[in-house]
């Protein structure tokens, strides 16, 4: 099963989360998600636990107990909605559907054919 741990303290560290579970079974991976710029912590991880009764207990022995200072938040983790729900910078498409982009005429993105400038393999060249 995996669980989500979440209001950590910045100074916990991964083994820090591990050995917080591992008092409650076996846990085959412990990872506190960091912030790719700064190399920071979130604040907030994921504990990978290979048995659903030992989890369980994990969950309801853990959740709202004080660790280094936070009464932390464990639950089952639940998977990221797929597509849907807005999504970041990352998944929009330059110019959008309709009328919009850096080109003259309908269709959005880069290229007049519609679609984001990947789509169309690259940016093209009828100025």
């Amino acid at each position: 099963m995996n669980i989500y741990v979440g209001n950590l303290s910045w100074n916990l560290k991964d083994q820090d989360l591990m050995n917080l579970f591992a008092s409650h079974g076996e846990v085959s991976s412990a990872k506190i998600v960091q912030d790719k710029f700064t190399n920071r912590s979130k604040g907030f991880g994921f504990v990978e636990m290979p048995n659903d009764d030992q989890a369980q207990a994990a969950i309801a022995a853990l959740n709202g107990t004080e660790v280094d200072g936070r009464n932390i938040v464990v639950n089952e983790s639940r998977p990221k909605p797929e597509g849907g729900g807005g999504g970041g910078f990352k998944k929009r498409s330059f110019g959008g559907g309709g009328g919009g982009g850096f080109k003259k005429g309908g269709g959005g993105g880069y290229n007049k054919g519609g679609g984001g400038y990947r789509d169309r393999g690259g940016y093209s060249n009828d100025y």
